[in-house]
């Protein structure tokens, strides 16, 4: 399987070779619709990534039912222990010069924790070792993205 990670993987790094956002788009495009393409371009490249690390993925994008606010970007086994990842992506500019992982902030956090909770109840865990990891994706047009994990990024209790 990780054979099979590894070459998907390539794939996708080799297709954001010139970064994570088209590099030529038209001005009547509006934002919003180019930070969700970037963000969901970010999150399959860090799916991938994380796959060719071992993760196995049990969820991607999970909201809980009921209308409930959150959103996990990616939740999976790193060995035994259940990581719910966060993909922060973020395209850099020179007015941009703040690292994307700093902008989890403490309400993001109790957000992260309160629908991972969502999460376990829904599916019947029993408080399994879990870990909260955040993975920063650099984008810079024309250039291939940088990843960094950050994992046990925070540490709350699930109780």
């Amino acid at each position: 399987m990780r054979i099979f990670s590894a070459l998907i993987f390539t794939i996708v790094k080799w297709k954001s070779r010139t970064g994570l956002r088209d590099e030529e788009e038209s001005a009547d495009k509006k934002k919003q619709t180019r930070k969700q393409r970037t963000g969901i371009r970010g999150e399959t490249y860090a799916y991938w990534y994380l796959r060719r690390m071992g993760y196995v993925f049990v969820a991607r994008n999970y909201t809980p039912r009921g209308g409930a606010k959150g959103e996990l970007d990616l939740v999976g086994y790193d060995g035994e222990t259940l990581a719910v990842v966060e993909v922060r992506t973020r395209t850099l500019r020179e007015e941009l010069t703040a690292l994307p992982e700093l902008s989890i902030t403490p309400a993001k956090q109790h957000a992260l924790v309160r629908t991972a909770k969502r999460f376990l109840a829904e599916r019947h865990l029993q408080e399994p070792a879990c870990r909260f990891d955040v993975l920063a994706i650099d984008n810079e047009p024309g250039k291939p993205p940088a990843a960094r994990l950050h994992k046990d990024a925070f540490s709350p209790q699930l109780r």
